[in-house]
C-alpha cells in the first residue's frame, strides 16, 4: 500500500529516490582518511615525489556517479604510488543536464525543463565527490574556472538558436557536438528517438548547451595543462563523450573503462570507449595464443556459468527457464523444424554512429527482418528481447515490441517473439537454432563458441573476427539471409577461432581488480575494501599493474591470464 502511494504521487516518489540515491552514494564512498592516516608517510613521500611526474587527468565529472568515484580514486592512488601527478575534473553543478540525469527522476518534466538538475540530484554530486579527491592530495578542477562569462553567454545564444537537426548534427572546432548531445538526450529518455513534444526539444536543448560547456572548458583545461593521458568511464554520453573528443583532437591519450561481466572485472581501451574499440581490435592479440585441454575447460566452464550468472555481477534472471519443452510449448515455436534466432538490444543504449552497420537502427533492422520471415514459410523466426529493457540500470520507455505491434499488429505465423519480462533463458532457445541474427549483442560471442552460426547486422563487438558473417550492407544482409538454412554449423577450425576470442575477451579484456567489497543490504558493489596503500603499490597485484601500465605507457589493456594461472 504504502509502495503505491509512493508511486502515484510524483514528488513523494522522486524524493524516495533520491533519498535511496543518497543512501547509495553514502555507502560506495571509500574512506580514504582512514586509508591515508595509516600509510601517511608512504602517501606523503608519493605525492611529493609525484610532482615531477607525467600529468594525469581523472576526468570523473560526475561526482555522483559513485563507481567512477570509487574506481577513479582507486586508479588515482594507485598512479601517485607509480610517481604520476593526478588531476581530477569534476562538474561543480555546472552543466544543465548529464549523465547523472534521467526521466525517472522527473515524473513532472516541465521541473527538469525549468531547472534542471541543480535543485536536486547536483546537491549529492560535487561536494562528497570533491572531498573525497581533496582529502586524496590531487590537483583538483571544476568546470566553472575554465570558462569565462563571455563563453556561458556565447553558448546560451548557440543553444538556444539551432533547431533540432541542426543540433543533431552541430560540429564545433572539430568536435562532434550533436552525436553526443542526441545520446545523451536519448539516454534520459531511455528512448532510441526523441518523444514529441516541446518539453523533449528543451531537454535536447540542455544537453546540447552541457555538451557545448563541456567542449570549453576542456578545451582551456587542455590547453593549460600538458597531459599524458584522460581516464575516464563511458567515455560517451554527456559530459564524457565531449571530453574523449577534445582530448583526441589535442593529441592527448585516452583511456576509457567500463565494469564487465565478471564480477571485480573491468575493461579498459585506448582511443575511444569499447563501444567502438573492441570491434576493431587487431586479431594479432589474440588469434595465436596458446591453446590446450585446461585453456578450452576454463573457457566452457565459464560460459556454462553465465546461463545463471553465477561468476558475474551482471546477470538478469536468478532462474532462467532452460526446460526446451516447456520453453516451446510457453512460445508456441516448434524446435523440430528450422528456427532461426534474432536477439536484440535494449534500443536508447549506446546510440553513436557505427559506420560498419547495414542498417540505420536496430528497430529499422528487427522490422526488415521480420518482413522477410514473412515471406520465408519454411522457416521459425525467434525473436529474444533483450531482458535490460526492463531489468537494465535505466528501464526502457520505447520496448521493442511495442514498436513491432506498430507495424505487425498481427505477427506473421512463423514468427515468435519472447518478452523481456520471461525467465526464459536465452541460451537455451538459441541452442537448436539453425543460426542466430545480432545486432549489438554480446551474445554472439558465446553462441559461436558452441558452434551455431551468427550473422551480425550491427556493431557486436564478434564483428571482424573472422568468426561470423558481418553482413556489410541491406543487400548483404538478406543475401546472407537467402542462404538459409545452413547445411552444418560452424567448422572445428572456426569454432576453436571463436572460442580463443571468447577467452580473450573474458578472461584477457575483463581484468580484475578485486579491491571492492560487496554489501547487498547497502547495495554497495563499489564500496573500496583494503586494509592498507600497500596494496596498490606496484607488484602487489597483476591486475592494477596492467591497467596502470597501460595508462602511463599506451601498452595494451591485456590481463596476463596465462601467467596468473600459473
Amino acid at each position: 500500500m504504502i509502495k503505491a502511494f509512493l508511486k502515484q504521487y510524483g514528488p513523494t516518489h522522486r524524493l524516495g529516490k533520491l533519498l535511496k540515491r543518497r543512501q547509495l552514494i553514502k555507502a560506495n564512498t571509500p574512506d580514504w582518511q582512514s586509508l591515508l592516516m595509516a600509510d601517511r608517510d608512504l602517501w606523503e613521500r608519493a605525492l611529493q615525489a609525484s610532482q615531477s611526474g607525467s600529468n594525469i587527468l581523472l576526468a570523473t565529472s560526475v561526482g555522483a556517479f559513485w563507481p567512477g568515484m570509487s574506481v577513479e580514486g582507486l586508479l588515482g592512488a594507485a598512479l601517485t604510488l607509480r610517481g604520476a601527478r593526478v588531476h581530477t575534473l569534476l562538474c561543480d553543478a555546472l552543466l544543465p543536464a548529464c549523465l547523472d540525469c534521467d526521466a525517472t527522476y522527473y515524473r513532472d518534466l516541465e521541473r527538469f525543463v525549468q531547472h534542471g538538475p541543480r535543485r536536486d540530484l547536483c546537491q549529492y554530486c560535487f561536494t562528497p565527490a570533491q572531498r573525497t579527491y581533496e582529502t586524496l592530495g590531487f590537483v583538483n578542477h571544476r568546470y566553472s574556472q575554465w570558462l569565462t562569462d563571455n563563453d556561458q553567454e556565447t553558448i546560451n545564444e548557440l543553444s538556444a538558436q539551432l533547431s533540432v537537426e541542426e543540433i543533431r548534427q552541430f560540429t564545433w572546432e572539430g568536435v562532434t557536438v550533436g552525436e553526443h548531445t542526441l545520446a545523451g538526450t536519448l539516454r534520459f529518455f531511455a528512448r532510441a528517438s526523441l518523444p514529441s513534444g516541446q518539453a523533449a526539444i528543451a531537454v535536447l536543448r540542455r544537453y546540447f548547451k552541457a555538451a557545448l560547456l563541456t567542449t570549453r572548458a576542456v578545451q582551456r583545461l587542455f590547453q593549460a595543462v600538458n597531459f599524458e593521458a584522460a581516464v575516464f568511464h563511458h567515455g560517451i554520453y554527456v559530459p564524457q563523450g565531449l571530453i574523449g573528443e577534445v582530448a583526441r583532437s589535442q593529441g592527448v591519450r585516452v583511456v576509457n573503462w567500463n565494469p564487465a561481466y565478471r564480477k571485480q572485472c573491468f575493461i579498459f581501451s585506448h582511443g575511444d570507449t569499447y563501444h567502438h574499440t573492441l570491434m576493431n581490435e587487431p586479431v594479432k592479440h589474440w588469434e595465436n595464443i596458446s591453446w590446450n585441454t585446461a585453456t578450452e575447460n576454463h573457457l566452457m566452464e565459464y560460459l556454462k556459468s553465465r546461463w545463471h550468472g553465477t561468476q558475474d555481477w551482471i546477470w538478469f534472471h536468478e532462474n532462467p527457464q532452460i526446460d526446451l519443452t516447456k520453453i516451446a510449448s510457453e512460445v508456441g515455436i516448434d524446435f523440430t523444424k528450422p528456427c532461426i534466432g534474432l536477439l536484440t538490444n535494449v534500443m536508447w543504449d549506446a546510440q553513436l554512429h557505427y559506420p560498419a552497420n547495414a542498417f540505420p537502427n536496430m528497430l529499422d533492422w528487427v522490422l526488415k527482418t521480420i518482413d522477410y520471415f514473412a515471406k520465408r514459410p519454411d522457416l521459425q523466426l525467434l525473436i529474444r528481447v533483450h531482458p535490460a529493457e526492463i531489468r537494465g540500470t535505466l528501464v526502457s520507455r520505447q520496448p521493442i515490441v511495442a514498436e513491432v505491434q506498430k507495424v505487425f499488429p498481427t505477427l506473421p505465423p512463423n514468427v515468435f517473439v519472447i518478452p523481456p519480462e520471461s525467465p526464459v533463458s536465452t541460451y537455451a532457445t538459441m541452442q537448436p537454432c539453425n543460426a542466430v541474427l545480432i545486432y549489438g549483442t554480446k551474445t554472439g560471442i558465446e553462441l559461436t563458441s558452441i558452434g551455431i552460426p551468427v550473422i551480425v547486422a550491427g556493431e557486436a563487438w564478434i564483428r571482424n573476427k573472422g568468426i561470423t558473417r558481418d553482413a556489410k550492407s541491406i543487400e548483404d544482409y538478406f543475401q546472407a539471409l537467402d542462404e538459409l538454412p545452413l547445411a552444418t554449423g560452424l567448422d572445428t577450425a572456426t569454432i576453436q577461432r571463436a572460442r580463443k576470442y571468447a577467452y580473450h575477451f573474458f578472461f584477457r579484456r575483463m581484468i580484475p581488480l578485486n579491491f571492492f567489497g560487496q554489501d547487498q543490504a547497502e547495495r554497495a558493489n563499489f564500496k573500496l575494501s583494503i586494509d592498507s596503500l600497500k596494496a596498490l603499490l606496484p607488484k602487489q597485484h597483476q591486475g592494477l599493474d596492467t591497467v596502470c601500465k597501460g595508462i602511463l605507457t599506451g601498452s595494451e589493456f591485456i590481463f596476463p591470464v596465462e601467467q596468473a594461472a600459473r
